[in-house]
């Protein structure tokens, strides 16, 4: 009857995470929160209807396993080597001021440093799989928010398992007179075998295997690897969690990698929505409404910190500040694997109650949070243009200052001063037509405000710095940024400014181009369109010269004389 208890319960939370999560999908609510409401409501604090929790911690702990399998795979050497400034500068300023941040305020307010660090570890991650998700299916995964976003992402995920083995340390778990040298050395040992067996074991194991053809003993083996590595990792006294990362990395270092994630991604999705329920079983909403102020002020207040922290960072890496403002509103959140850092300090104590039930609200708020704050980003990020005295901070003019000077008419506005701006700028000016340049890249705007060019600090997604750049008068309105729902809210409000405006935008894919025509854009350039066109005549030029080149080869001999007959 046990294992009827089980699949009863196994039951129970698929079918409540099916009906809560569809529901909560209207109200665009992400499917991870969905998950912790169902637990909610089917654990013993609610319903009741689970109320033996230990089995669901099993399957749980599994679906952790696989998750920290995933993140290890999708993190192939090339997407590293591409982001690695925005992964170790973005991620590390934002790692380390949060967790300096919370340390501070948690030693003034009377808690033990032990306590402070695990609070700034667990405060300090963001949601991968919530944000990532938000970000693609607005299509900004490519646009430099989504990059620095994904950036911090990755780094957060990297120190996950670092902070899972300090975490005993912190409690005082690990035993007396054990040095924090062991687990660190043996970590060091394992990632050193693991990479060995990159290199030799893993792929020629898959290629054995992969030559058979057959699909169901391929996915046994690439679990083989996962539950294997994770177990004999966790032999050598390193968590599991450790273990599924680095396996994940073995097989992200082949070619099979995007056939193992393929496989692996349903029953990963499943065990880790357990994952999610089984942290909704832990809350009382008793408790919550008991500690509803406390909650609400941790949650405000870890919202508000990480926004401020990660729009500093994005100021330190001279990002514009549009981008610094629609991270931080992304990132501002905490994320599913300080869960794992929850779970983890469990047993050591530096946490106690009800601060532990308390931030664990707090987290699940400000995950629901999350669609909502992507959403309000770019419209928070639109008044900065209008914002003077930060302007005067940063030295740059503003597009307000150009509207008091002077007035200009038949003029060219130029929004953007990426490479298509900068080139634009010079070709007007060579033919001496009058052009206005507005961007909100600071250190673009300084650059181009020393070199005499008339470049000011604004948002041309703003009606108010339309109107100060003259675009009632302009002749013509070019947006060139690479942000696609700052261009359709700059084209709408030019649009509604000066009706009759030509507008010409540059947009990075061809599925924006009937978005922007509807918003009221004259002409829309996609880059992908042009790149191919471009590679298209430089392969049907090369073959018609081949094609040529043989025609006459033919026609003549080996001395280059006319052969007999070809004429």
């Amino acid at each position: 009857m046990t294992e009827l208890v089980f699949l009863q319960d196994l039951v129970v939370i698929l079918a409540a995470s099916v009906a809560v999560v569809a529901l909560l999908s209207r109200l665009q609510v992400p499917s991870i929160a969905g998950f912790i409401v169902a637990g909610m409501v089917v654990g013993p604090h609610a319903l009741g209807l689970i109320q033996d929790l230990h089995q669901v911690e099993m399957l749980a702990e599994l679906g952790v396993v696989l998750l920290l399998f995933g993140i290890g795979l999708e993190l192939s050497l090339d997407r590293v080597r591409r982001l690695w400034r925005l992964i170790i500068l973005g991620g590390g300023v934002q790692m380390a001021a949060t967790i300096l941040l919370v340390l501070g305020i948690s030693v003034l307010l009377g808690r033990d440093v032990r306590s402070g660090l695990l609070l700034g570890f667990i405060i300090s991650i963001s949601s991968t799989a919530i944000v990532l998700r938000g970000l693609s299916t607005r299509g900004e995964l490519e646009t430099p928010h989504g990059r620095l976003a994904l950036g911090i992402l990755v780094f957060q995920d990297l120190c996950v398992v670092p902070m899972v083995l300090v975490i005993p340390f912190l409690g005082g778990t690990t035993g007396s007179g054990t040095s924090i040298w062991v687990p660190l050395l043996t970590a060091a040992a394992v990632v050193g075998g693991v990479l060995v067996a990159t290199r030799l074991v893993v792929p020629r194991f898959l290629d054995v295997v992969a030559r058979t053809r057959q699909r169901d003993l391929f996915v046994l083996s690439v679990f083989l690897i996962c539950l294997g590595t994770a177990w004999a990792v966790s032999m050598a006294g390193v968590s599991l969690a450790l273990g599924a990362f680095l396996a994940g990395l073995v097989v992200s270092g082949s070619r099979y990698r995007e056939q193992a994630m393929s496989d692996l991604v349903p029953l990963r999705d499943v065990l880790a929505s357990v994952f999610f329920v089984s942290i909704g079983m832990l809350l009382d909403l008793r408790t919550v409404l008991d500690e509803l102020l406390p909650i609400l002020g941790l949650f405000a207040a870890i919202v508000a910190g990480k926004f401020i922290i990660i729009f500093l960072t994005a100021s330190v890496l001279r990002l514009p500040l549009r981008v610094g403002v629609v991270t931080a509103t992304a990132l501002s959140q905490v994320g599913e694997f300080s869960f794992i850092l929850l779970i983890a300090a469990g047993g050591t104590g530096l946490l106690e109650e009800p601060l532990r039930s308390n931030l664990t609200v707090a987290i699940i708020l400000s995950m629901l949070a999350t669609p909502f704050g992507i959403a309000l980003g770019p419209h928070l990020a639109s008044g900065l243009g209008k914002l003077g005295p930060l302007a005067r901070l940063l030295q740059v003019r503003t597009a307000e200052e150009q509207g008091e000077t002077d007035r200009p008419r038949n003029h060219v506005i130029i929004a953007g001063l990426g490479l298509t701006g900068r080139t634009l700028a010079r070709s007007l000016a060579k033919i001496h037509t009058r052009y206005i340049i507005a961007d909100l890249n600071t250190e673009s705007v300084r650059d181009a405000t020393r070199r005499g060019e008339p470049a000011y600090f604004g948002d041309v997604t703003s009606p108010e710095v339309l109107e100060h750049l003259g675009v009632a008068d302009a002749s013509e309105l070019i947006i060139a940024i690479n942000d696609p729902d700052a261009t359709v809210r700059a084209v709408r409000a030019a649009r509604r400014a000066a009706p009759d405006l030509r507008i010409i935008v540059r947009t990075a894919y061809k599925d924006d181009v009937k978005r922007l025509e509807e918003a009221g854009a004259t002409h829309v350039f996609a880059a992908e369109v042009a790149v191919a066109s471009v590679i298209t005549d430089r392969v049907i030029g090369d073959l018609e010269r081949t094609s040529d080149q043989r025609s006459e080869r033919s026609r003549t001999g080996a001395d280059g004389r006319p052969v007999r007959g070809a004429e």
